[in-house]
């Protein structure tokens, strides 16, 4: 089959692999969307080495085969891949008997990912999307799970105050589940005037370009100088701005959510969090929590269309132009939010 392997050198390369093989519990996945994520992209910065099985992790397709143990009647279904949690899970580990697969203690090495033209993962990693739904929103179920269990970790209470520091994927797709989940006023801080936008028009009250300091004010004044009950940080990177930023902005005894991931050791003044008696959540991937998975809860959000999160998918691209993707993906200056690789 086709797919593309990094190379080693900073270029994504087309070539022919073997097909993927079914082991017991698993089903074979012809891929039709395929998001490319930000740690997609640190591949260009952070690997030397070339890959031996391609990446990619934002997955929706159709299952096209089954292990003898599976039953035959998911060959056809259209879904969304779990397949960093479950996909790869021992189902056995105390971790896995509560839910929380990304943790397993015994989770199997990597396989191929989405960056081709089939991929086999287990069949319980599957979520079956609506005949509704598109291929892109079927692919935007990954992004949006992981800021889905951000806000359940942060255990949202309706009408509370967010904000959103950070506008990319992750920062867009938080203002939507946040949105979803029941926030009050929503704010968000971004950095390109693509990002602003988006951000308001999926749901976000006011969107501050740059400009820390005004959010701040506004969001003081919107809660009568207490703060945000809770702040969802996506930025992450190589200084501590961001968490500083949220820390700042959230209330006393408020929720801070971490999902950025930070990329060197970072410095932080403790005493500001202490006095304010800040919780101070970090939030990975998804999971299930009250019994029902992230995944679960996406699929609804998205299946309403009134969030509108589709339209954060800027770019799409045949596989055979996946590094025409990736350059637009890397470009800021591209306009680009979300951009996929689709097999439609």
């Amino acid at each position: 089959m086709l797919a593309a392997l990094f190379d080693g050198k900073g270029k994504m390369q087309l070539t022919q692999i073997d097909n993927p093989e079914l082991s017991a519990g698993g089903v074979i996945v012809e891929l039709q969307a395929v998001g490319i994520c930000g740690s997609d992209l640190q591949i260009k910065t952070d690997q030397t080495n070339k890959d031996t099985f391609p990446a990619g992790h934002e997955l929706a397709g159709t299952i096209v085969d089954v292990s003898p143990e599976i039953s035959k009647d998911l060959i056809g279904k259209r879904v969304a891949v779990e397949g960093i949690g479950q996909g790869r899970a021992c189902m056995e580990c105390w971790y896995c008997r509560s839910g929380q697969y990304v943790k397993c203690s015994h989770r199997n090495p990597r396989g191929g990912g989405g960056f081709a033209e089939f991929l086999t993962t287990q069949a319980i990693g599957c979520y079956e999307l609506p005949d509704s739904m598109s291929w892109a929103a079927g692919a935007l179920v990954e992004p949006l799970s992981v800021s889905v269990h951000a806000v359940r970790r942060g255990k949202l209470k309706g009408g509370e105050t967010v904000v959103v520091i950070g506008a990319g994927s992750i920062g867009l797709t938080a203002i939507a589940a946040a949105k979803g989940l029941g926030a009050g006023k929503l704010f968000a801080s971004s950095r390109h005037s693509h990002q602003t936008k988006m951000a308001t028009d999926l749901g976000a009250d006011y969107a501050f370009e740059n400009d820390f300091d005004s959010l701040n004010e506004a969001v003081l004044e919107a809660t009568q100088g207490r703060g945000a009950d809770i702040t969802i940080e996506t930025v992450g990177g190589w200084n501590s701005d961001a968490i500083n930023q949220a820390i700042t902005t959230t209330r006393k005894q408020g929720r801070v959510v971490i999902i950025g991931g930070y990329r060197a050791p970072i410095t932080l003044d403790w005493e500001i969090p202490l006095g304010k008696e800040l919780d101070i959540i970090f939030s990975h991937c998804y999971s299930i929590i009250d019994g029902k998975h992230d995944y679960e809860i996406a699929i609804d959000l998205l299946e309403n269309k009134s969030l509108g999160l589709e339209k954060m998918v800027t770019h799409t691209y045949p596989l055979t132009k996946i590094q025409e993707a990736f350059d637009t993906a890397y470009n800021k200056k591209s306009g680009s939010l979300k951009v996929q690789i689709q097999n439609i």
